[in-house]
């Protein structure tokens, strides 16, 4: 197909197929090296600010769990630095920061995790809520919170296993 009958199909409302073009990337979605490689680019965690930032959500997060009456009892320690720090690393990991989640812990297996505690709706939504005012307190821009926080709710509808009180 030369120049001019391209810019003739696309005159008449003709789709030129993808391939055609090269391949179509998303804005702002690191390529990786590889299947299991390194992102080539900055990564979300990068992008929102790297371990600062998720140390600020989880932390404004556990101060939110540490008042509530039905969260608080799930936790095994009474401090919850330990919980806080493994959410930190999880989420760090998550969002292509630093694999030490893993390191320590080994595959995340959430649902496996959270199975011991009963997940109900209403412990879900007292997580979303605490999250919430965390994540509103990080001043994301706009997509980067939408992103977030769109996580965030997947992930908290998926940890439920029970509907009993």
């Amino acid at each position: 197909m030369t120049d001019r009958e391209s810019a003739d199909d696309r005159a008449a409302g003709s789709v030129v197929p993808p391939e055609a073009s090269g391949p179509a990337q998303p804005a702002n979605v690191p390529l990786r090296s590889s299947e299991h490689g390194a992102a080539l680019g900055d990564s979300f965690y990068d992008q929102v600010g790297g371990s600062a930032t998720f140390e600020k959500l989880v932390n404004e997060f556990y101060r939110g769990v540490a008042a509530d009456p039905v969260l608080k009892p799930m936790y095994p320690e009474e401090d919850l630095g330990p919980a806080a720090l493994r959410l930190q690393l999880f989420l760090e990991q998550y969002w292509g920061g630093p694999g030490t989640y893993s390191q320590e812990r080994g595959h995340p297996r959430l649902r496996l995790r959270h199975q011991p505690f009963k997940v109900n709706p209403d412990a879900r939504d007292r997580w979303l809520a605490h999250m919430r005012a965390a994540v509103d307190t990080l001043d994301l821009p706009p997509l980067a919170e939408e992103v977030l926080w769109d996580y965030l709710q997947r992930a908290a509808f998926a940890m439920v296993n029970t509907f009993e009180d």
